[in-house]
């Protein structure tokens, strides 16, 4: 068959910075032909492309790396898993298999955590929002409900009165700890005076009982040093409640925010030398609470950790669909995922991985997901290698907030699955068809089509 023309197009070549070696590494071909042993080619025959893939061991290995960190260094340690970052039931499952209670930020978040199992009083409960209807709940079955506004103070008397008992609650605190933009929406300020100004308000109503603190002070935070801070301050706090108004704070929640060995947007250096050790995090928030509590005083230490340990455990397969040659001279990459079911593509940069050896040539290229929307990029700039029609492209880390962010827009969202410790697949969640588009709506009688 006659071979389709193709203009040629000059494309400057930057050979990028030398390692010992003599080799850019811009240039290195990463392949990637199997997940915890199981083949690529293997895993999309039976479950398609695109294919969320989750590996067990990875996610178990990782939670009791970053639980360990802390304790082995302080004795009263919880985790509480953040159910925003990813909610499927069995990524929830096995971290509470592991000992972490659950944190959730929503209704639906906690009738999830229930229907899981879990009993009220595992539950953290955050959140800007929480009808009255749901905090009733929450607080008959004991959950630690974080208060987050003078509004919920109100809500959560009137729940006091209608159940007959003073309701156990921990006030959010947000403060500057030196990281920009500072996050000031969740809970109370504290160094204006409003957080101890919910601490009168709650002591003079009498229906309420303050047992605990929590204060969540950003996301990717790099910084180590500005838990130390947020743990000084928030343990400073913490007695002058204890001093001055008889309450015993049981425990400290120092939020989440750690990062994963993800690649943000306008990071030049790789994620290796960038993010620091969850050791270096443990060390600094660890020594803090021994700098600034009394002797013998070991109120619980709570952590909320997401993104950390799930984001690494998770991987998106896509395939090559098509190739194009852009006005520009980049070569361009349509494969069957977009952002509709990669979110966090809008500022991540992904490692990509390539499912065979590929000749050729590298050269900067685009790679779009399916939809008919000019922001449908899922890497803008890579230096890849001629790919061909149904190549399979493996992108990683993916397991942190795309599972929970991603939309039915245009396409369906694909199956997602878990390679589980003895090697065996498990399909988690099955991908959409348009019985589940269309089980909730309805046509008027008049609107059919005769």
């Amino acid at each position: 068959m006659k071979k389709v023309y193709e203009k040629p197009v000059i494309t400057r070549l930057e050979t990028g910075f030398m390692n010992k070696f003599g080799k850019s590494p811009f240039y290195s071909r990463k392949v990637r032909q199997d997940i915890d042993g199981v083949p690529i080619e293997r895993l999309v025959e039976e479950f398609g492309s695109p294919l969320f893939v989750y590996s067990e061991r990875q996610l178990r290995e990782k939670y009791r790396q970053v639980y360990n960190a802390f304790a082995s260094r302080y004795p009263n340690v919880q985790f509480g898993w953040s159910y925003k970052t990813n909610y499927l039931q069995a990524i929830c499952s096995v971290l509470h298999q592991e000992g972490a209670i659950a944190e959730v930020v929503s209704a639906f978040e906690y009738e999830k955590a229930r229907k899981l199992g879990i009993e009220g009083k595992n539950i953290i409960f955050n959140g800007p929002h929480k009808p009255i209807e749901i905090l009733e709940v929450a607080a008959s079955e004991g959950a630690m409900i974080h208060i987050d506004h003078f509004d919920e103070i109100i809500d959560l008397e009137q729940v006091a009165d209608k159940l007959g008992k003073q309701i156990k609650v921990a006030i959010r605190l947000n403060m500057d700890t030196g990281i920009h933009p500072q996050w000031s929406r969740f809970g109370f300020n504290l160094e204006n005076g409003q957080a101890l100004d919910a601490v009168k308000r709650i002591a003079s109503g009498g229906k309420l009982i303050l047992n605990g603190l929590h204060c969540h002070i950003g996301t990717f935070i790099l910084e180590p040093e500005a838990y130390a801070i947020e743990v000084e301050k928030m343990v400073k706090f913490a007695y002058q409640v204890e001093d001055n108004f008889g309450f015993k704070i049981e425990y400290i929640d120092i939020g989440g925010g750690f990062p994963s060995k993800n690649r943000l947007k306008g990071t030049y250096l790789p994620p290796d030398v960038v993010v620091p050790p969850v050791d270096e995090f443990a060390e600094k928030i660890t020594q803090a609470l021994y700098s600034n509590l009394r002797p013998g005083d070991f109120p619980k230490l709570v952590l909320e950790t997401g993104r950390a340990i799930v984001d690494e455990a998770g991987y998106l397969i896509t395939t090559v669909f098509a190739s194009k040659r852009l006005p520009d001279g980049r070569k361009a990459y349509i494969a069957d995922a977009g952002v509709n079911i990669l979110f966090t593509a809008f500022w991540y940069k992904f490692n990509i991985e390539i499912d065979r050896p590929v000749q050729g040539a590298n050269e900067p290229s685009v790679i779009y997901g399916p939809l008919c929307m000019n922001i449908d990029v899922i890497d803008e700039g890579s230096l890849l290698p001629p790919l061909e029609r149904g190549t399979r492209l493996i992108f990683s880390p993916v397991g942190a907030y795309n599972n929970t962010q991603w939309m039915q827009f245009i396409e369906y969202r694909p199956n997602v699955v878990m390679v589980m410790e003895d090697g065996s697949v498990e399909l988690i969640r099955e991908k959409e068809d348009i019985t589940d588009i269309e089980r909730r709506e309805r046509l008027p009688e008049r609107l059919k089509v005769k």
